[in-house]
């Protein structure tokens, strides 16, 4: 399985490398009040993919951090409910939230 996952990287680093050679035309972006950029089409495109992923990012970020906390509450209940019922850490039969 490691080599499979191996080779499958390499086919991918193969194709996104002659994707950017056959890709290095230089692009113009024209922006606001007169402002311009001129780079690479690779370079442009791989700009606005990170941007992309950076803003998916931090659009997910609030989901996470909440269901972290409700998972350490309920970890926090199961503890406590655990104690309450005389069952230490160690035994094998903890009672689960309803």
């Amino acid at each position: 399985m490691r080599y499979l996952n191996w080779f499958l990287r390499g086919v991918l680093f193969i194709a996104l490398l002659g994707f950017a050679l056959k890709n290095d035309q230089p692009v113009v972006l024209r922006y606001f009040f007169g402002y311009e950029w001129q780079s690479s089409l690779v370079v442009v495109l791989l700009v606005f993919f990170a941007a992309g992923a950076t803003v998916g990012v931090f659009a997910m970020l609030t989901n996470v951090l909440q269901q972290r906390r409700e998972i350490t509450r309920m970890k926090r209940d199961i503890r406590v409910k655990n104690k309450l019922a005389g069952i230490d850490d160690t035994q094998k039969s903890p009672i689960q939230p309803s």
